[in-house]
């Protein structure tokens, strides 16, 4: 909206103030971190003390009893954080990006459409919670069949639902006239590979759906997730910057050409909404840090997981997000390898308990001790993918 507004004033801060900071994509992106770090710290207290006069309670449950007792002490605390982050996200965004930009649009819309899942989801969740606590005063047994927030097949449909129809736009209206943005993209080669509209869609979808998917499962400790995002969506504030930037306009020298990454023509301006993540990340720490006042839910983790595979997307690094997001690799696969092996000899485990940050908490680790670490991992994975921008 400011960004409109100067737009619309061009030429009196042009000619009469000589600013023109406004228009420097870097310059507004800083903006929108500092907004959305702003918003969260200033509305946080009043949302949290909301929450829980309306009882919106975490009643962690895993299928583990030694996990179950050494994480009793975050029953109630409230859930649904996320919406905090999502204002501070969408502020920034909403204030400083160039709206018209269609990437920007698709971006914010898709992290609509997500945090609409992950809030039913959430709600269910607590609802179903409530109902059981009072069958319980009540000395009545609580229904095996009891329902416990949606299906994983209705989140999926509703996730697969938003990236097919994203990508479809993307492939057949966005890219339409950028031909990089056709291309499959490998860390350390200087090359795209022609992958098709099938390949593209089938990418992209998985992309979307994967990195949304693999954030939700990383929020399982105080502060985990939200670290692990503002990490990864720094890395994408830069990547987006680097996918349409100038280093000089006057010689028409991008980054991308300089850097040889794959050009994409608009894609600068979303390197606002990622620094909106970075910001609401930030200030949500503030009370989501050990010992939490708030859990972000899915309500958060949904669309900001859905936020970085898009920006992944856009900028056509979808390979480089497994080395920028490693540490969500690494939580999805101990899932799927645990799950896979459980299957396979009938009950084995290869884990102690999944997410793998579990694991570590179950074999002494301190709950600090686990987030910090993979904080550290997660920078290290971020400088990782950044080093190979250069090795083409």
């Amino acid at each position: 909206m400011i960004y409109h507004f100067c737009e619309a004033y061009r030429d009196f801060l042009h000619n009469t103030l000589h600013f023109y900071a406004w228009q420097n994509v870097s310059f507004r992106s800083v903006l929108a971190l500092l907004t959305g770090l702003l918003i969260c710290l200033v509305w946080g207290p009043n949302l949290i003390r909301r929450l829980i006069r309306m009882k919106v309670g975490d009643n962690p449950e895993f299928d583990h009893a030694e996990l179950n007792e050494i994480t009793r002490y975050k029953e109630n605390t409230p859930t649904m954080g996320g919406i905090l982050m999502l204002v501070g996200v969408f502020g920034g965004t909403l204030l400083w990006a160039d709206l018209t930009n269609p990437f920007v649009q698709k971006g914010l819309f898709l992290m609509v459409w997500l945090a609409g899942v992950g809030g039913a989801d959430d709600w269910l969740k607590m609802r179903q919670h409530r109902r059981n606590r009072r069958l319980q005063e009540l000395g009545q047994a609580i229904p095996a069949s009891s329902r416990h927030g949606l299906y994983t097949w209705e989140k999926l449909v509703f996730q697969l639902g938003a990236a097919v129809l994203v990508a479809s736009f993307l492939y057949r209206i966005d890219f339409r006239n950028i031909p990089d943005g056709h291309l499959l993209w490998l860390p350390f080669y200087k090359q795209g590979i022609v992958v098709g509209y099938a390949g593209f869609m089938i990418m992209t979808t998985l992309v979307i759906t994967a990195t949304s998917n693999a954030v939700n499962l990383t929020d399982g400790m105080d502060g985990l997730a939200t670290g692990c995002i503002g990490i990864v969506a720094a890395v994408f504030v830069l990547l987006c910057y680097f996918a349409s930037e100038f280093i000089s306009e006057s010689q028409q020298l991008t980054w991308a050409n300089y850097l040889l990454l794959p050009q994409i023509s608009g894609a600068g301006e979303l390197s606002i909404l990622c620094a909106g993540i970075v910001g609401a990340c930030l200030g949500f720490l503030w009370f989501n840090t050990h010992p939490a006042q708030v859990f972000m839910g899915d309500v958060g983790s949904l669309p900001l997981g859905g936020a970085i595979g898009y920006a992944a997307v856009v900028t056509r690094h979808e390979l480089l997000l497994l080395i920028a997001g490693g540490v969500f690799v690494m939580e999805a696969l101990s899932v799927i390898i645990q799950v896979s092996y459980f299957k396979a000899t009938g009950g084995k485990r290869v884990f102690r308990c999944t997410p793998i940050h579990h694991h570590f908490h179950l074999l002494g680790w301190s709950e600090p001790q686990v987030v910090v670490r993979f904080w550290l991992l997660g920078i290290a994975f971020a400088a990782l993918s950044l080093v190979t921008l250069k090795l083409r």
